[in-house]
């Protein structure tokens, strides 16, 4: 690994620790040009499956978007940022752990759903009312009284 201050090519380790529950690797390295400390991060690259969606367009899975959504729904909410990370990396795992060629739009929005639900109602119901396509008030009042009688996931 090239050094990042002398950019000498080889540094030796010094500490490895796993982290994010086993999917990457921490590294200290040091430059024995140098002398000096650096962290380099090691992660298996995940093949992450084509999203489909509802209009049958096809685009490549980004959890940039993902979390956006989650952000908007959850804005003003006590959903911890680190949680909704969590959910992201666990949800890129178990879509390239799939071994699908493609998921739908639908299928990543249910599991968003599943993850706002046991965290706060509010964000589920502002995420619902946009993922299900509430058309007036009426789909929205449904929606909300749906999730009275609901038991969460």
């Amino acid at each position: 690994m090239q050094c990042p201050f002398c950019h000498q090519q080889e540094s030796r380790v010094v500490d490895s620790r796993t982290i994010m529950e086993g999917h990457e690797i921490r590294r200290r390295r040091e430059c024995p040009g140098c002398g000096k400390r650096f962290t380099t991060y090691e992660r298996v690259e995940n093949c992450l499956p084509m999203v489909v969606k509802r209009t049958g367009n096809r685009t490549a899975f980004d959890p940039r978007k993902v979390r956006h959504s989650i952000n908007l729904a959850a804005k003003k909410r006590d959903i911890p940022q680190k949680k909704i990370e969590e959910f992201l990396k666990l949800l890129e795992v178990k879509l390239s752990g799939s071994g699908r060629p493609e998921v739908t739009s639908t299928e990543i929005g249910d599991q968003v759903l599943a993850f706002l639900r046991r965290w706060d109602m509010i964000a589920y119901i502002r995420y619902a009312s946009v993922f299900k396509d509430c058309k007036d008030a009426d789909e929205f009042i449904n929606l909300v009284r749906s999730c009275e009688t609901e038991e969460p996931q």
